[in-house]
This record gives C-alpha cells, sequence and structure tokens, in this order.
C-alpha cells in the first residue's frame, strides 16, 4: 500500500487540505473560505470555530476526493497563517475571543510605547523581529487586557494561547496536547531565537504568563494523534511549520542563499542562512527556518504586507475586474502603467521599511488613465515591493541572488512573474507544484513518518515548470523604481499626521 501524506494549509482567507502521494503528487484537495472579519477600521479578527470547521472541512473534501482511506493516510503536515493570536479556555476549548490576525494593527499605539521605552533593541536582539503590531505578543497583551478577568485566569493557568497551528492541534487531539514549533514560535515576538525558549525578561515585558504558552517543538517530531472521529482514523501529526517557512522547505531551499517569495494575501520573501542566524539592520527579521534536525536552522524574511489582497481589493473596493483572474488579461491590453503608481499600504508598509502609519495611495493619474493601467500599476506595485526586499537581503547577507523562487496563488499569473523578473534584474522560476506551502508542510510530515528517508530524496520532486528571464531594457526599469520610490515616500507616515 502506498502512504498518502495530509497537508492541512489553514491560510488567511481561506483553509486549505491536499493529500499528497509518495512521489509528491497531489491526489486530492478540498477547501473552504474563511470569513474576514473588520469590526473598526484597520482591525482584523476571524472566528477560531470557522478556522477549525473550515478546516476540519476542507480535510474531508481532500481525503474523498484522493479516494484514500483515513487508514491509507501515513501523517498529516500542518502550516498556517502565522502571527495570529487565539486564546482560549483549556476546561471548555472555548475561544475568549475571536482570533486577531496577523493583519490586524490595533495594537500599534502599544509598540510605539514598546520602542518609546526603549525596549526596540531588546526585542531585535532577542526575537530578531522589529517591534511592530504584525507579530503576536502586543496580541495577546490585549486580549488579556480587554477581555474581563482573563488576565487572572491565564496566571491561574485556565487559559491557553496559541497560533493557529496549536489551535488545530489542540482540536485535533481533542484538547490533549498544547504544543507549537520553531517556526511558529519565532513569529511571536517572545522567543528567544538563539535558544529556542519563551523568553522570561520579554514575558514580563508584555505582561505574558508562561503558563499560558504552549510546549515548542522542532518542525519535524511527534505533534499527538487526531481523534478518530474527526477524519475517520487516529493519524498522527508528524511535522508542522509556519505557512513561509513551509514554503521554503517545499521549494527544496534548504541551503544557504536560497531563496522564495509566496505570493499569497501578502508576500513573503525568506532567505536560508543555514545554522547561523543573520543579525541586520536593514529593516529585514531573523527566523527559524523549518528543519528535518532538532538543531534550529535560521532564514531572513521580508514581508510585504498586501500582494493578492491589492488584487482583490481591485475586485471588491474599486470594482475594476469582476475575478482576480482577470488582471493578468486586462493589465496586458496597455504597454505599460501609463505612468500611474499604485502603493498597496492598505496595513502600513512591511519589509524594510516599517512604517505602522503608511496608507495606500495612487499616483500619476491623468485623464488618459484607464482602469487597466490601474490594474497594471497594481501588479507592478507586487514586484516592486518585493524589489525592495530583495535588495534589503542582499545588503544584509553580502551576496546577490542568482534566481528567485516563486510560489503561491498569483505565481500561476505570467505576466506578473515576467514583470518580477523584469524589475529584479534576475530570473525567476516557477516550480510544477505552485501549492509548495501544502507541500512542505508534508514533506515535513512524511520525514517524521519515515514517507521519505530524507531532505535529499525530497529535493529529487522539485520540478521547474517555467523560467521567467528579465527583457525589460535598464532605463524603464530604473525609471520604474525611480518612481515607485517616490510614491513610497509619499505614502510614508499619512496616518500619524
Amino acid at each position: 500500500m502506498q502512504p498518502y501524506v495530509l497537508a492541512l494549509d489553514q491560510g488567511t482567507t481561506s483553509s486549505r487540505a491536499v493529500v499528497f502521494d509518495r512521489a509528491g503528487r497531489i491526489r486530492g484537495t478540498g477547501q473552504r473560505e474563511v470569513v474576514q472579519r473588520f469590526p473598526q477600521p484597520g482591525w482584523v479578527e476571524h472566528d477560531p470555530e470557522d478556522l477549525w470547521h473550515s478546516q476540519l472541512a476542507a480535510a474531508r473534501e481532500a481525503l474523498t476526493a484522493s479516494g484514500a482511506a483515513p487508514d491509507d493516510i501515513a501523517c498529516i503536515g500542518i502550516t498556517n497563517q502565522r502571527e495570529t493570536a487565539i486564546i482560549w479556555e483549556r476546561a471548555t476549548g472555548r475561544p475568549v475571543h475571536n482570533a486577531i490576525v496577523w493583519q490586524c494593527r490595533r495594537t500599534a499605539p502599544q509598540v510605539e510605547e514598546l520602542r518609546a521605552r526603549g525596549h526596540a533593541g531588546l526585542i531585535q536582539r532577542r526575537t530578531g523581529l522589529v517591534p511592530d503590531a504584525y507579530f503576536s505578543a502586543t496580541k495577546i497583551a490585549w486580549l488579556l487586557d480587554h477581555i474581563p478577568g482573563a488576565r487572572d485566569r491565564a496566571a491561574a493557568g485556565d487559559l491557553a494561547f496559541g497560533t493557529v497551528d496549536t489551535w488545530l492541534i489542540w482540536k485535533l487531539t481533542g484538547g490533549r496536547v498544547h504544543v507549537t514549533d520553531y517556526t511558529n514560535a519565532s513569529r511571536t515576538m517572545l522567543l528567544d531565537l538563539d535558544r529556542m525558549v519563551w523568553d522570561p525578561e520579554l514575558l514580563a515585558l508584555l505582561g505574558v504568563p508562561g503558563s499560558l504558552l504552549p510546549e515548542i517543538r522542532p518542525s519535524v517530531g511527534e505533534f499527538g494523534v487526531t481523534g478518530p472521529e474527526h477524519l475517520g482514523a487516529a493519524i498522527p501529526i508528524t511535522g508542522v511549520a509556519g505557512d513561509q517557512q513551509a514554503a521554503l522547505f517545499g521549494q527544496a531551499c534548504f541551503s544557504p542563499g536560497m531563496a522564495k517569495n509566496t505570493y499569497g494575501t501578502g508576500c513573503f520573501l525568506l532567505l536560508h542562512t543555514g545554522s547561523q542566524r543573520v543579525h541586520n539592520d536593514a529593516g529585514l527579521l531573523a527566523t527559524a527556518a523549518a528543519t528535518e534536525s532538532r538543531a534550529p536552522a535560521y532564514a531572513l524574511e521580508g514581508s510585504v504586507f498586501i500582494a493578492g489582497a491589492a488584487v482583490q481589493w481591485l475586485r471588491d473596493g474599486l470594482g475594476l475586474i469582476q475575478h482576480a483572474s482577470e488582471s493578468e488579461a486586462l493589465a496586458a491590453t496597455v504597454p505599460d502603467s501609463g505612468g500611474v503608481v499604485v502603493v498597496p499600504a492598505f496595513a502600513g508598509l512591511g519589509a524594510p521599511h516599517w512604517d505602522m502609519y503608511a496608507r495606500g495611495l495612487i499616483a500619476g493619474i491623468t485623464r488618459g488613465v484607464t482602469r487597466a493601467h490601474i490594474v497594471r500599476a497594481t501588479l507592478e506595485s507586487i514586484a516592486l515591493q518585493t524589489l525592495d526586499v530583495v535588495e534589503a537581503m542582499e545588503a544584509a547577507s553580502g551576496s546577490r541572488l542568482h534566481e528567485l523562487r516563486v510560489d503561491g496563488g498569483a505565481s500561476t499569473n505570467n505576466l506578473l512573474m515576467q514583470m518580477q523578473a523584469d524589475i529584479l534584474g534576475r530570473p525567476v522560476v516557477r516550480p510544477q507544484i505552485t501549492e509548495t506551502t501544502a507541500l512542505g508542510a508534508a514533506y515535513l510530515a512524511g520525514l517524521g513518518a519515515a514517507v521519505w528517508s530524507d531532505a535529499t530524496a525530497v529535493a529529487t520532486g522539485w520540478q521547474v515548470d517555467r523560467r521567467f528571464e528579465p527583457s525589460l531594457p535598464e532605463p524603464q526599469r530604473q525609471r520604474l523604481i525611480r518612481d515607485w520610490q517616490r510614491a513610497v515616500q509619499r505614502a510614508r507616515g499619512w496616518a500619524d499626521a
């Protein structure tokens, strides 16, 4: 009997599940949309029970589509939207509040207070992160401060915190296991990144009791066994990683100097740095990389908050397109953006700018501008934000990227990928399987369950679908970059004026 691996991929806008065979081929998929909640401007929430039920439904759908019986599934891998904070009652499993999503900016004032009190250096040295509302720590503190009795209950050990991986594991195991992995823990702003333990000084600084937090484990190993009532069998969970680290693993970027960019709701570029954590002042994050070893591995990460979400905005906010897939064809009807520049800083700017108060703008509009120009400029903004991160990453690492491996939903947009190659001035490589986040989770779990012997066996399954070579004349490339930089300067600090 050929073993199958089930990957659960709980994302910001949808819960997906994919069944892979031993050759890394997709045998079945399932997907459910996740409801976005916006209680106030800049606030983003999810219902934790919606995350759980949508993920379970997607898993059952994938199993049915694959034709595999529950007993055919050798193991489960979990990958997830990171930084999103959930607190629930240990006794009942009931969440005390909606999940505060990674995009949520409600805790920006708390971050500013931390910076004003001189704690930014400590946080960056210990965690590798730039203090920002993006990460989990201030979200946890907000929940403890705003839910009546939560702080006392947390101190008494009655409550549990988790990122989405921890929440799903808790639900799948019937509340028997409260764990996370190195990669997700490294996104909380509470982890000592060198020692891979919760940092007591940061816990005290944020007022987070250690009893609230999950146990931290390597990304490959034992994470519990599912209750048979969920998927029809007791299946071991043997691999866990945050979505971007899972994608890095799924792209077979196991060696220092290899990089990938995932084009999803946001844009996330990770450069593997091996066993050495890289310290930098370029606005990049040091983070844990997923590895089959128990010894930590590291990556540099640059996070762009709005990428595919900008295309959703074209559809839902402006009504310029009816379906996201229309953006490529419409943008291709014009040879360039007609001088229009879009800065999609809807939730501030991430790396390398880290401006919580930046806001989106459209610049360079003339009477001749059409919706096609705005759509094309929006696609260009995704590629230009990526360029900012690549240049910062090269400066921090002291080496030049020879190629960029890409994945995620928007990587199927050929025009965008050609724009990316043109703006970067180097090749962009798309693999045959662009479900690399789920694939990475499957590989990690499969290594934990001996479906695959080692990372070398995994790497042989990575194959190129298409290679995009840069072709834009350098003067045009430089003009795009100059206009982008001018527009970014105008968008910065807008909400703080």
